[in-house]
Order: C-alpha cells, then sequence, then structure tokens
C-alpha cells in the first residue's frame, strides 16, 4: 500500500500530517459504571458506515471511542493508521480503564461477511454465534484478520485482550444492520462484569 497513511508510525506521525477538526474528529465517551469499550478507529469517511455501528452497539451505556474521517476525500489513504500502530492517547486512556473491547472495521468483499479476530478466545467465540445466528457467514479463523497482534488496539483495554470485527460492506449497507448491532450488544451485557447485565436494576 503506498498511501501515505501507510507510511503513519503511529498516531504522532498522523497528527503531523492531518489537521483534528478538519481532517478528522474524535468522539469519546466514557461512563465509569463499564468495563466495556466499543471502538470505530477507521470511522466517518475512513471505513464507512463503521461509526454508526459501534454507536449502535455502545447504546447509551457501554464506552464508546470513535476516530472518524471528515476530509471531502481520501479518508482512508490519508487517515488510516492500521490497527497495531493506532496509539491514540485518548483511546488509550480509556481503555486502560475496560476489561473487555471490541473494535468495528471494515473490509472489502462481495458477500455478506463479518470475520472476527481477537485476542479473547471466549468473546470472539460468543461473538461469531450470534451474528452468525443471523444467517451472516462468519468466519472465526483462515481469514486475513487475525488481530492477534498484542499492540493490536482491540488488544490493549487492562486485560490484555480484545475482539475485532471486521465487515464487509454490503454487510455494513445493506446487511440486517439493527439485528447485527442487537446480537452484538446482547452479548456485551450478558458479561458478568456489566452492571446492565439482565436482572440488574443498576440501569433501570
Amino acid at each position: 500500500m503506498s498511501s501515505l497513511a501507510a507510511r503513519y508510525r503511529g498516531y504522532a506521525d498522523l497528527a503531523a500530517h492531518q489537521a483534528e477538526g478538519t481532517d478528522y474528529k474524535i468522539h469519546v465517551r466514557k461512563n465509569a459504571q463499564s468495563s466495556i469499550a466499543v471502538i470505530a478507529p477507521h470511522g466517518g469517511g475512513i471505513e464507512t458506515c463503521t461509526s454508526e455501528i459501534a454507536r449502535a452497539i455502545a447504546g447509551g451505556d457501554l464506552n464508546l471511542y470513535q476516530f472518524e474521517g471528515i476530509r471531502p476525500s481520501k479518508n482512508y489513504g490519508s487517515l488510516h493508521l492500521t490497527s497495531h500502530r493506532f496509539d491514540e492517547p485518548r483511546c488509550l486512556e480509556l481503555l486502560a480503564d475496560c476489561d473487555h473491547v471490541v473494535a468495528i472495521h471494515g473490509c472489502s468483499g462481495e458477500a455478506q461477511q463479518a470475520l472476527v479476530g481477537g485476542l479473547d478466545a471466549g468473546l470472539k467465540v460468543a461473538m461469531a454465534q450470534s451474528i452468525a445466528a443471523l444467517g451472516i457467514e462468519t468466519l472465526i479463523a483462515d481469514h486475513p484478520f487475525p488481530a492477534v497482534d498484542p499492540m493490536n488496539i482491540c488488544n490493549r483495554g487492562r486485560r490484555g485482550v480484545g475482539v475485532q470485527i471486521e465487515m464487509t460492506m454490503p454487510l455494513r449497507r445493506r446487511g440486517p444492520r439493527d439485528a447485527l448491532c442487537a446480537a452484538i450488544r446482547s452479548v456485551l451485557l450478558a458479561l458478568p462484569e456489566h452492571p446492565c447485565r439482565e436482572g440488574s436494576t443498576q440501569c433501570s
């Protein structure tokens, strides 16, 4: 890949070439009652619809981080900081207080597919099963995005493990998006660490 972004070694390089507020914007929403973060490190115009999907999964109660391209064009080539080099300080600060991290990404492909990776083996399987139950082709192995690098942003939470979900454009744009987001969210709300799990009165 010969794009400018491919040469960035980290966020500092990106910020030296692109201007926050003009080329990109960052949104962080913290909830001290939640140990779960949903992130879209390539949101806005970088990987279409990933911001909206992350926001729907997070709802109003989970931690949310979005790095969004807002350039009129060339967002991917100018702003796509690869996941194992994504070290934007506000994101790292948020994840340092979170036990569970789910990163939403977009990938190429003609079919509606979800490619699930990351070092959180148990959560990865649960996520994949929940997505596959909707009839969406879902892979957790033998795909190009295993996300097993410890420096991958999905694995930089407090426990050092996380989940990355790559979604093809047909899934992001024409798939059962509401059901998909609800399925992923339901897995997160079922985690025992989360105060809004079924039966809790803390989030009523």
